[in-house]
């Protein structure tokens, strides 16, 4: 069988050993085996840390009969720390025994990889003469574009060659895992591997196996975005009348990159000044557009005509899960697309509350501050075992206890008006309001 092997990497400069390791071993096109580890990202460990790389390297080589630079490392997790080694390489031995080639056996690999992940996320594509092509990733936080948080690994029983893959694999990644953003964080151990077999014994047209290796990460990049900490909304942006590919994606990224958007998405707000406002910080020698000639559509309302108002927002419906974002310059032919993801386990502001509860697990006190009410009780299971100190409700001038401001913001959806119920009952048991507050629904 083939041994064929392409990969791309973290572009972020403290990155891991195991990536370290893993460039070298692909660079030759060839990789026999890879090995994944989640709990710990062996980054930032200095000799130390590149020398457990290798030694869980020359333990599979040991395994399936391999030379050490023929097995790529994968690691995820916690940065600045080595890892349990003794563990990690009795965990490939276990591994290694249990190998199988069976649907069950590629679910528990896709398990086994998870991290804050809450769902294993897998790809299975077949092409036209029988050849097949599938692929797992992990990925929920700490995704920006430039790849993301993850790791990726992709297979093919397709008879290709090396440098076709690389080829392939350089596009895909480009135009899905290098267009996700969930909190704008880069990560420091971004691996997406792929790997043929040939055991098809299949030589794919070239076009469809392109066509199938970028529809894979299209498939897995989309799934993290679904599956970004504390997400309940997913926003897909596209740009067109650009004058070139490179301007459309650094309008789009400049959106996608909002706060302030992605708190006015959580809260059901399609407020199209924060789309604009975010557009204006392009330059203009990268994006040179008439600010008087653009549209912003949000889920096919055009809310924002001619730079100005438009029809009003209020006519959005923003239930769908997926809001999508159109922004339209003077006509011109090319268009590019960056999706984003900006999660809330419920309804926050300042950033992703879910993300945010996700990682208090780290802290000794949590003290939430939000501009919008947020329904605690439909946090997920992991938030809702965090101890929340305090929480702190300011309304737009920062006035931390005129919750009636916050209130006022709530739409009369009754379950709206639930969930500022909730975290009125929250605020009111904490000690950090010994002088009271004052709070009221509907108004």
């Amino acid at each position: 069988p083939l041994d064929a092997a392409a990969g791309v990497f973290t572009s972020n400069r403290f990155c891991a050993a195991p990536v370290q390791w893993s460039r070298k071993v692909v660079a030759d096109g060839h990789v026999k085996a890879v090995i994944l580890n989640s709990g710990g990202a062996n980054a930032c460990t200095g000799e130390a840390g590149y020398a457990q790389s290798v030694a869980t390297a020359e333990t599979v080589a040991g395994l399936i009969g391999a030379e050490p630079n023929d097995v790529a490392v994968c690691s995820t997790g916690l940065i600045g720390e080595l890892l349990p080694l003794d563990n990690v390489l009795a965990g490939a031995k276990s591994a290694h025994e249990a190998l199988a080639a069976t649907a069950e056996a590629g679910t528990d690999a896709s398990h086994a990889i998870m991290t804050t992940d809450t769902k294993p996320k897998t790809v299975e594509l077949t092409g036209s003469n029988g050849w097949k092509i599938g692929g797992m990733v992990k990925g929920s936080g700490m995704i920006a574009p430039q790849l993301a948080t993850m790791l990726c690994v992709i297979t093919t029983d397709a008879v290709v060659s090396a440098g076709q893959m690389q080829a392939a694999l350089a596009v895909a990644a480009e135009h899905s895992f290098n267009r996700i953003d969930v909190d704008g964080c880069m990560s420091t151990n971004d691996t997406v591997l792929l790997l043929a077999s040939g055991a098809s014994g299949v030589e794919p047209d070239k076009g469809e196996f392109n066509k199938l290796v970028r529809e894979a990460c299209a498939s897995l990049s989309r799934q993290i975005i679904g599956d970004g900490e504390g997400a309940s909304h997913d926003i897909r942006i596209t740009v067109t009348g650009a004058p070139s590919e490179d301007a459309a994606l650094a309008c789009g990224r400049a959106v996608a990159a909002s706060n302030l958007l992605k708190c006015a998405i959580s809260g059901n707000d399609p407020n199209w000044g924060r789309i604009v406002s975010s557009l204006g910080t392009v330059p203009p020698e990268v994006a040179p557009y008439d600010s008087n000639k653009v549209t912003v559509d949000v889920n096919g309302v055009r809310i924002c005509e001619n730079g100005g108002a438009g029809r009003d927002r209020s006519e959005v419906d923003m239930t769908p899960r997926e809001v999508h974002i159109d922004i339209a310059f003077v006509a011109a032919p090319t268009s590019d697309c960056v999706g984003n993801c900006r999660g809330i386990g419920g309804k926050s502001n300042c950033g992703s509350m879910g993300y945010a509860m996700t990682d208090a697990k780290y802290a000794d006190h949590v003290v939430v501050v939000t501009d919008c009410l947020v329904d605690f009780p439909n946090m997920p299971a992991s938030v809702e075992a965090i101890d929340v100190d305090a929480v702190v409700v300011v309304d737009s001038i920062g006035n931390p206890k005129k919750i009636a401001s916050a209130a006022a913001r709530i739409s009369q959806n009754p379950r709206d008006l639930m969930m500022a119920e909730n975290v009125a009952k929250v605020i009111a048991s904490t000690p950090y309001f010994k002088d009271g507050f004052s709070f009221q629904t509907g108004v």
